[in-house]
């Protein structure tokens, strides 16, 4: 499946049905009266977050959702049908954005949401509404009230507990790959992956998502490389994970480079909280590991852990430096049998 985190699409309710013109005509009734009914109701434009979706793919192919009409009134005092409301359903972590992107109009963050985005037009009035002590056969009616229409633009979002960042070969694909059932791309040259990549963790009876994207290069901001795009899916994390490749010639201006492009992007992800990662250290020696944590906690001012995602060196350290960041509460418990449990848990 291909993966779309945008798309621009255009919807319009339906437009009310006309009322009706009618009047009684039945035998020895010689004053029957007016009895024309109102129009229906158009239908509701709704969105809906749904389970099993991670892309707006659909969307590409599919870029105009128009919901049906009211239908006219009829004699008898009889209403027109109503059109049915027209759902349109997307992944759950989905924006709904004005036309010129400045403004979000709607934000889903759970299954099952549903929101009413363009409301139908009324029905219009049958002229037996209009009949009064002075008015006895009124021949006006209502045509019924207008659709509404708008582009918008479709934005996903990820929803995930912890966020992959790093320059291009930082180990991102491979630590997901080993700490998850995700299949990422490896490969030995820059922006292996090229869209975001989720995988559950289960470490300690206890699950949670990782997204991966695509490395950040400096510049980023500016359009470099794949760009900055992509972090809009790390926005909701509630911690990143900043992998900083042993083998750079110089680890601490890695580590700069990604956070002075997490500060140009804003959104607030340069002052979420963060673990960080040395890896790929079962390439060096102890002593030269030593040195270059050193070098890297004063830069950063913060706790470094040397791991490899590839020997799987250290990888229970990380695990469990991201739950404490994560925070207490209620997660997935695996028993010894493999089933599932709902559970209370707080941080190692």
């Amino acid at each position: 499946m291909h993966f779309l985190d945008q798309a621009k699409i255009f919807c319009r309710s339906g437009s009310g049905g006309p009322g009706a013109v009618s009047f009684r005509r039945e035998k020895f009734i010689e004053y029957g009266g007016p009895d024309g009914g109102n129009g229906g109701k158009g239908g509701d434009v709704i969105f809906e977050a749904v389970a099993g979706l991670n892309t707006l793919i659909d969307f590409r192919y599919t870029q105009h959702f128009r919901a049906p009409r009211g239908q006219g009134g009829s004699g008898s005092n009889r209403t027109g049908a109503g059109g049915d409301d027209l759902v349109i359903k997307v992944p759950v972590g989905t924006q709904v954005l004005s036309e010129d992107k400045e403004e979000v109009l709607l934000d889903f963050t759970r299954v099952g949401q549903r929101e009413v985005f363009l409301r139908g037009g009324d029905g219009g009035r049958g002229n037996a509404t209009y009949k009064t002590s002075t008015n006895r056969a009124p021949r006006q009616h209502g045509t019924g009230w207008p659709s509404e229409e708008a582009w918008v633009w479709l934005r996903l979002k990820l929803l995930a507990d912890a966020g992959l960042v790093g320059l291009p070969n930082a180990g991102k694909s491979t630590f997901i790959n080993a700490v998850t059932n995700a299949q990422a791309k490896v490969g030995a040259y820059a922006f292996t992956t090229t869209r975001p990549q989720l995988g559950v963790v289960r470490h300690r009876q206890r699950e949670f998502v990782v997204a991966d994207i695509p490395g950040l290069i400096e510049g980023a901001a500016d359009g470099a490389g794949i760009g900055d795009r992509f972090l809009g899916h790390i926005e909701r994390c509630r911690v990143l994970l900043h992998l900083i490749d042993a083998n750079d010639a110089d680890v601490a201006e890695s580590y700069r480079i990604v956070r002075g492009e997490l500060e140009a992007y804003g959104a607030g992800l340069d002052e979420k909280p963060v673990v960080i990662a040395l890896n790929k250290i079962d390439t060096l020696d102890d002593e030269l590991i030593a040195a270059l944590s050193a070098e890297l906690e004063e830069a950063s001012g913060a706790q470094v852990i040397p791991m490899s995602g590839a020997a799987g060196t250290g990888l229970d350290w990380v695990l469990d430096q991201l739950l404490d960041a994560i925070g207490p509460g209620t997660g997935t418990a695996v028993d010894d049998e493999g089933e599932e449990d709902a559970v209370e848990w707080s941080p190692l």
